[in-house]
């Protein structure tokens, strides 16, 4: 068993823990020396154990209120998931038919033929009507 002496309130606490627990330990205590800083700041020098007993309950407030926001986001995700799910597993939607209109051929060939009549034809004029000077 390692010893690790602990900060908190201003007050030294040496503590026993399992080999290489040491880092644990150490974050714990400082999480339990910010509220009970908070504490002396307040109030001033409490009795040791009414100063441990109120960090410990500020801690375990906070811990509870975060309890209640990883239960609702545990929700959210249950849901979220479910409704991946239900979309992944929905059948794929049927294939629209889309018709599209087909100009037949003899339409096609009648338009070319206008066309070049047209064409012919403005031609024609061109060259009836002097160009102007």
């Amino acid at each position: 068993m390692a010893e690790v002496d602990i900060t908190i309130g201003a007050r030294v606490f040496t503590v026993s823990c399992q080999e290489g627990e040491e880092h644990f330990l150490h974050a714990a205590a400082k999480y339990l020396d910010t509220e009970a800083q908070i504490l002396v700041d307040q109030i001033g020098r409490l009795p040791e154990n009414r100063m441990l007993l109120m960090a410990g309950l500020m801690l375990a407030d906070k811990t509870a209120g975060l309890d209640e926001k990883v239960r609702i986001a545990a929700e959210t995700v249950g849901k979220l998931e479910a409704r991946i799910e239900e979309l992944e597993n929905r059948p794929s939607p049927q294939a629209e038919r889309v018709e599209v209109a087909v100009v037949p051929d003899s339409v096609t060939d009648a338009l070319a033929e206008l066309a070049a009549r047209a064409e012919a034809l403005a031609e024609t004029v061109e060259a009836k009507v002097p160009e102007a000077g």
